[in-house]
């Protein structure tokens, strides 16, 4: 078996034939279900992946060797961090995850399946079992710092598995957890996590923006993400336009300076009529006000139970941050059955003589005075509605949702602007969220037994890969960054079984770059020209070198970077061949 640093022939030996050859098979057309990413689509196209089901693809020996590419440069940087590679099992006992009590809360579920009469599951994370290692690892304040990772499979049954390696149901991914004695030591860790991460991205070629993120299912209370800005993102991130300031965040998490309505007197409410006014807009236009003047009702469903969450109405709600301010249970829109149910008049409604219980409040409307809202009555508004006299909340925060134009909480200045992205990495400051449950203490220095204070630190492989080819691509193909291409140069000899002198030079250069160190794909089928040029470009190496008829009888052989349009292609005197390849892999 070859090892990663080898050039391969596609067709085989010298004499052509033989069981040598690279595995490289290319298709016109991208399957219908990778029509709608471009990672997808390429990656198909190119031999990279082959899907087996929804969410679940082989590697071919391209996509392989670009992912174990990803995985070298992935174990340097966490090994130069001081981080201690492991493994741990893919199959689990369901029991370790009813004793950190995500058995049944755990988004997606979990997939589970009985071993000899024992309830298993196929672990989407390792949290549960990372922290059985360290309980056992750690009794003394001296065993920490301590980072294990590792680069493993692993399984969530997405329920909408979509963009070829973006979403996938099974996953190669790199965790890392920190554990260590105290808050110090946890920003530590956390800090050279996430100076890792930049040298990882950096080194694959990728542009990676950290942003203030959500914990989701992981847990803890901080966490950021690494997030590649293209336009076939699923993540809405949010930036300050003002780059002195890096605040960035993604939506789920973003927050913003509120706009604040002139300070007024409490004045005497007032109930008018409304005829056929059910939205917000139609309301501030009959009003002549803006929305801005209005308190909305949206209604959820939260634990069985339809609350009534009210926000300024010129601002929307964002549900990650109502989830997680209602305790992180599944939050969903109230149907109108639910609300009718519940005795609400949808159109007209208000937070006035609702249980307090029930209420959820953005502080945008619970800061402006004389607000218009609903009457709890069809037909009719009312005016002059303020919070604490009228109506109450049993949790008031903020849950509005940034967007583009919104002040920056930051600087308080600049204002946001808006990008798609594609996370390409998370990382998290779990704290004592797992510790706590999984009796995972040490001695202190003190002599006080405490509990380890715990990191997450994410990387997906194959959405790495996906990622490099959504930022670098064009209308021909890949543009795979030199670190993670499957090999360094496309050698493609033209009339190659014709011709005796384009065969001796392709040869000459297949054996003098490899000599070099430089990984060569060279492409000796008996094709058209046309063919070879059109896979080069599709599979995206980083240099192409062409040996022909024509460009031997000018004594040189062609060479051009893939980024290049074709205008920029030159002549190379063959002697020349190693030093010029080298120095074009180095830009």
């Amino acid at each position: 078996m070859a090892t990663l640093g080898t050039s391969h022939r596609i067709q085989g030996d010298a004499k052509g034939g033989g069981s040598s050859g690279f595995y490289f098979k290319t298709t016109r057309e991208a399957p219908s279900e990778a029509s709608d990413v471009i990672s997808h689509g390429l990656l198909v196209r190119g031999g990279f992946i082959q899907q087996i089901a929804a969410g679940i693809f082989n590697l071919m020996p391209l996509g392989f060797r670009s992912a174990e590419k990803i995985k070298r440069i992935i174990r340097e940087e966490m090994n130069a961090a001081g981080a201690l590679e492991t493994t741990m099992p893919v199959v689990q006992p369901r029991s370790i995850w009813e004793e950190s009590g995500r058995a049944d809360s755990f988004v997606p579920p979990l997939s589970s399946f009985d071993v000899a009469g024992r309830s298993m599951v196929l672990a989407p994370t390792h949290e549960e079992t990372v922290s059985i290692m360290a309980r056992s690892a750690i009794s003394s304040y001296r065993d920490m710092p301590l980072n294990l990772y590792q680069i493993q499979t692993k399984f969530r049954n997405e329920p909408r598995p979509r963009g070829g390696l973006l979403r996938t149901r099974e996953f190669e991914m790199k965790d890392a957890y920190s554990f260590d004695a105290d808050q110090a030591g946890l920003d530590a860790s956390y800090d050279a996590m996430a100076h890792a991460y930049r040298q990882i991205f950096r080194r694959c070629g990728l542009n990676a923006v950290m942003v203030q993120a959500d914990s989701g299912p992981i847990g803890g209370k901080d966490s950021a993400e690494f997030v590649l800005v293209a336009d076939s993102g699923e993540d809405l991130i949010l930036q300050c336009a003002d780059a002195s300031c890096d605040y960035a965040a993604n939506v789920e998490k973003a927050e913003f300076r509120k706009s604040i309505n002139p300070a007024e007197d409490e004045l005497e409410i007032e109930k008018f009529a409304t005829p056929g006014v059910t939205t917000i807009e139609a309301l501030a236009d009959m009003e002549g006000v803006l929305a801005s003047k209005t308190a909305k009702v949206v209604f959820y469903t939260i634990r069985g139970r339809v609350h009534v969450v009210v926000i300024r109405g010129d601002y929307e709600v964002n549900e990650t941050k109502l989830r997680n301010v209602t305790g992180g249970d599944d939050v969903r829109l109230a149907t109108a059955d639910e609300v009718s149910d519940a005795g609400f008049v949808p159109g007209s409604a208000s937070a006035i003589g609702v249980d307090s219980s029930l209420v959820v409040a953005d502080d945008s409307a619970t800061t402006s005075s004389n607000l218009l809202a609903g009457a709890n009555e069809e037909g009719f508004h009312l005016r002059n509605v303020n919070y604490g006299r009228d109506w109450t909340a049993g949790i008031v925060t903020d849950i509005a949702e940034a967007a583009a134009g919104a002040i920056c909480c930051e600087c308080g200045e600049s204002r946001l602007r808006a990008d798609r992205g594609i996370e390409v990495g998370h990382i998290f400051k779990l704290g004592t969220v797992y510790s706590a449950k999984m009796n995972i203490r040490f001695d202190s220095p003190d002599g006080e037994r405490r509990e380890v204070l715990m990191g997450c630190y994410g990387i997906g492989v194959g959405r790495l890969l996906a990622a490099a080819v959504e930022a670098n691509h064009d209308g021909y193909g890949m543009m795979l960054p030199v670190a993670i291409a499957p090999f360094e140069v496309a050698l493609v000899p033209i009339s190659m079984q014709s011709n005796v002198e384009v065969r001796a030079t392709a040869e000459t250069v297949f054996e003098e770059l490899t000599a070099a160190g430089i990984e060569v794909l060279m492409d000796d089928r008996d094709e058209a020209p046309g063919v070879k040029f059109a896979d080069a470009d599709l599979i995206g190496l980083p240099v192409r070198l062409v040996v022909s008829p024509r460009s031997l009888k000018r004594g040189a052989i062609e060479l051009k970077a893939r980024s290049a349009p074709a205008s920029d292609a030159s002549d190379v005197q063959i002697a020349e061949v190693v030093g010029r390849v080298r120095s074009m892999l180095r830009e």
